[in-house]
């Protein structure tokens, strides 16, 4: 019987990429550390470590259309009062920062992040995906994973609700600067999420946005033209897109069916 790890290796199998390891643009280093700076300042007591991810983790932003996207894991769960001035922290970095379009704090805490159940979730999550900029790296307390279609539904099988909230959202939203920002991430994560229709004996991983299409394509070539109009979305500069509300609904409901049969 072959062995197989915890994250679903098996000896001689592929893993999923690394965590990007390359140079970041100095372009963010003011950005960087002042975030660290303020964060280690204000609630250090609270951190247990600030972890980097999405576009300026991999070297790839786009200065003033790009944002900066954090991982924050707290030595316990934060009380209300706590949580209240991450947020306001967040705000006041967003507000100081125009290189950046937006500023997202994801928390979680350090036995949450640790815990079994939550393997293929935070563990696949710190492993591949993040880079710590400051505390302890929990990232070492993972060996590589395997693609999986379990990680997949691990990190995306929350779509329906998420998309569903974006949905919403974009239906109550009239100002056009927001209703770009609101497509362009619900279209990214409603193409990140078709990773959950994956099966196990797909090769390699999808990391951007077209890898994420190419892999749904081979099995649902006629979705096509829903790709095409959801990555256009995706993309820095894109323009408000009449119909995108009832389009997002009816991809959802469109996944949340595949999913299930």
């Amino acid at each position: 019987m072959v062995e197989v790890s915890s994250t679903g290796l098996a000896p001689g199998m592929p893993t999923i990429a690394p965590a990007p390891c390359g140079p970041l643009q100095q372009h963010f280093d003011a950005l960087l550390q002042d975030v660290c700076a303020s964060l280690t300042t204000h609630a250090s007591h609270l951190l247990d470590g600030i972890y980097l991810y999405g576009s300026i983790a991999r070297g790839d932003a786009t200065p003033g259309v790009s944002d900066l996207d954090l991982t924050l894991v707290l030595r316990h769960p934060p009380t209300q009062q706590q949580a209240d001035a991450l947020e306001a922290l967040r705000l006041a970095l967003q507000a100081r920062h125009p290189e950046v379009l937006k500023i997202d704090f994801d928390t979680g805490h350090r036995t949450q992040v640790l815990a079994p159940e939550h393997l293929y979730s935070w563990g696949y999550w710190l492993k591949h995906q993040c880079r710590c900029l400051w505390g302890d790296d929990l990232a070492s307390h993972f060996a590589p994973f395997a693609p999986s279609r379990a990680i997949a539904l691990a990190v995306n099988g929350d779509f329906v609700r998420v998309l569903d909230d974006y949905a919403q959202r974009l239906d109550d939203e009239r100002a056009p600067v927001a209703i770009v920002r609101l497509q362009r991430e619900a279209s990214r994560k409603l193409i990140r999420s078709c990773n959950i229709l994956r099966q196990d004996g797909d090769p390699g991983w999808p990391a951007s946005l077209d890898e994420h299409a190419a892999q749904l394509l081979r099995h649902y070539p006629a979705m096509q033209a829903h790709m095409t109009y959801f990555l256009a979305q995706a993309r820095a500069g894109a323009a408000p897109a009449s119909g995108f509300t009832p389009a997002l609904r009816q991809f959802t409901h469109w996944l949340a069916q595949q999913q299930a049969s």
